[in-house]
């Protein structure tokens, strides 16, 4: 067991890349231990493998600075909130004892993620349960907040990333076979979010969540309960 701060847990490999790494790389900045949990290894995805994608995480743990990184090998499209999928998420929950779990959005374009947010905000309360059978002892982090991920959603708070802009860039990059790059010559099919545009459209998404708060990148949360402020100051 390894206690830590914040633990993000991702439907895909490159979700936690693509939706939060700047707030990661902030944290971990700020002597935060944060880690990552899997649940697929995106095997139904257009680009790469399986094999290649565990690499490319690995990769990115590093950029980041991770505590750890798991994969849960749950079957990308098909996981479920089952009893089994529920108490492997609880379970990694109990394990970590994180304050802070970030989860995939609330709703997207793809299906997985709005089933992973839902999964997991049902596997909190799971860990904290102490009847539950599940291993290491019973744990409820403080907070869970959810990351935005392709759908435009209304954040209820934003996190200024200026500062680690170039290492979430650098943390995304690491997924050499899902983005685009003039270097890649895997030679495979474009998908959704292999073209050159997309780049401009996760910087364009961060400008404008940045905007709102007046610094040049920021990173978009939501949060089904209440954000208790210690002060309107």
């Amino acid at each position: 067991m390894t206690k830590i701060d914040i633990l993000v847990f991702a439907a895909h490999p490159d979700d936690a890349e693509l939706a939060c790494s700047g707030t990661i790389a902030k944290e971990v900045a700020n002597g935060k231990k944060v880690a990552v949990i899997d649940l697929t290894q995106g095997e139904m995805g257009t680009r790469g493998t399986p094999e290649l994608r565990l690499q490319e995480a690995k990769k990115a743990a590093e950029v980041l600075g991770l505590t750890a990184r798991e994969n849960l090998g749950f079957k990308d499209c098909f996981f479920k909130k089952d009893d089994e999928h529920l108490m492997k998420i609880a379970e990694m929950i109990r394990k970590y004892q994180p304050e802070v779990v970030l989860a995939n959005a609330e709703y997207d374009r793809h299906p997985d993620h709005g089933k992973a947010g839902d999964l997991i905000e049902t596997a909190v309360f799971w860990s904290g349960l102490r009847k539950m059978d599940i291993p290491y002892e019973p744990w409820r982090p403080k907070k869970v907040y959810h990351y935005i991920q392709d759908r435009i959603t209304r954040p209820d708070f934003v996190v200024d990333v200026t500062d680690h802009w170039e290492t979430k860039l650098n943390s995304i990059k690491a997924f050499s076979s899902q983005f685009y790059d003039p270097d890649n010559k895997l030679n495979e099919p474009q998908s959704y979010i292999s073209s050159q545009r997309f780049w401009r459209v996760i910087e364009a998404r961060a400008r404008e969540y940045g905007h709102h708060i007046g610094v040049e990148f920021a990173e978009g949360f939501t949060c089904r309960n209440p954000i208790e402020l210690r002060s309107v100051l």
